[in-house]
């Protein structure tokens, strides 16, 4: 079996599973937001069970549209936190200990290598940076997963992204994804498992194998997965004591196709508007002059990015009549960039510093554009009306692009900047 086969079956309880069955498994951790938990909870209570399976195993991040922009969301997040109370949620966090969710959580060390974790957000899938099985669901499917413990999958079948050779000047995490998104398509992986190997795999921090994970499911995956190595326990090390598997894929896994690729050939990326799968090298862009640039969100807003947006930006100044919007995705990281001076790069440029949130990436709040305006964001989304009004643009890149972009006022590398 594959690493994503041997997880599903560990936790069915079986010895062997294969594409396409239907199983029932249990589950390590299930996740929502202060979007995806409200209508969670209302169906939860239809159950009749009273109590969730585990007050430890249920966590809830409020992260959306936080701190609330408008009487709206703040009645939602009122629901969640009386929730949370009512059933003494060991790992609610509210604002002041919040952070984006998926750079929350393995931030505290509440997911691990071999956890199968199951979220209502698409984007649960970044877990499998780590080496564990993630992916998102509906609320109402939540909801019995928060009653029970198990939830029901269709084993997927497997697609094997093997990358070998070294990475290009300032290239990460987030210019792989791209690049593969814009060769195999916005459903080239539709509910199956993207596993990533490789030499150039190997070499990359965690930061930029979450964010490679993050996108799996804007190429239609179930799950994205890196089998843990030496990198990941030491990641783990610092941030939890708990007992965890590490699974491997057999040499002889089946998968449905493998698809090589070389590190050398991966350039700088910018997806256009309006599908993440409009990915181009940063050569073919040609001349687009943006009105604002974001770097944050679950897909690029760790430590790793901000130090290279910092790099790139310090002396400089943001271009004029243009903003530079800089997010730390947990508070942790919030603190980390302004100890270590980053804040001071950013502020003395010109840019805005958030409090974590995901805020503009779904348009909810903090960045919000208006009718004609393009952004250029290190967010994993670039749909019609994402991040705003429905005449706005959205382009998407790496921290390194979105600094060289802030500078320039035009989407640029490093280098022109």
């Amino acid at each position: 079996m594959n690493i994503t086969e041997k997880i599903i079956a560990a936790h069915a309880g079986r010895d062997k599973v294969t594409p396409g069955e239907l199983v029932s498994v249990k589950i390590d951790l299930a996740l929502a937001n202060d979007i995806t938990a409200p209508g969670a909870i209302l169906e939860f209570a239809k159950i009749g069970v009273g109590q969730v399976f585990d007050k430890d195993k249920v966590v809830i991040v409020p992260d959306h549209f936080t701190p609330n922009k408008d009487i709206a969301s703040a009645e939602q997040a009122k629901m969640v936190r009386e929730f949370a109370g009512a059933q003494d949620l060991t790992n609610y966090f509210e604002i002041g200990q919040m952070g984006i969710e998926h750079a929350l959580l393995p931030e505290l060390g509440l997911v691990l290598p071999g956890d199968l974790v199951i979220g209502a957000d698409s984007h649960t899938c970044t877990y499998g940076g780590m080496g564990a099985f993630s992916t998102g669901m509906g609320s109402t499917d939540l909801a019995a997963a928060f009653a029970t413990g198990e939830t029901w999958l269709k084993v997927p079948s497997s697609l094997k992204f093997n990358l070998e050779g070294t990475l290009g000047s300032w290239v990460t995490g987030k210019d792989i994804i791209l690049y593969i998104i814009g060769k195999i398509g916005v459903d080239g992986a539709l509910y199956k498992a993207m596993e990533f190997t490789g030499g150039a795999i190997s070499a990359l921090s965690m930061d930029s194998r979450f964010s490679i994970c993050n996108m799996a499911i804007e190429a239609g995956g179930k799950n994205g997965i890196i089998a843990a190595d030496a990198t990941t326990r030491a990641y783990v090390a610092e941030r939890s004591d708990r007992p965890y598997t590490v699974f491997e894929s057999d040499a002889d896994a089946v998968y449905e196709q493998v698809l090589e690729f070389r590190a050398e050939d991966i350039e700088l990326q910018v997806a256009f508007p309006h599908l993440p799968s409009n990915a181009r090298g940063l050569s073919d862009v040609g001349e687009v002059a943006v009105d604002q640039v974001v770097i944050g969100s679950c897909t690029n807003g760790r430590i790793e990015d901000l130090r290279i947006a910092a790099k790139i930006l310090k002396g400089q100044k943001v271009h004029r009549g243009l903003r530079l919007i800089v997010i730390p995705a947990t508070q942790k990281i919030y603190k980390q960039a302004m100890n270590e001076g980053l804040f001071d790069i950013f502020i003395d440029a010109g840019a805005a510093i958030s409090t974590p949130t995901c805020g503009p990436c779904l348009g909810g709040h903090m960045g919000v554009l208006a009718a004609g305006e393009r952004a250029l964001a290190t967010t994993n989304r670039n749909f019609v009306g994402r991040m705003g009004h429905k005449d706005s643009e959205v382009y998407l890149a790496g921290p390194a692009v979105a600094a060289a972009t802030a500078i320039a006022g035009k989407i640029v590398g490093p280098e022109a900047s």
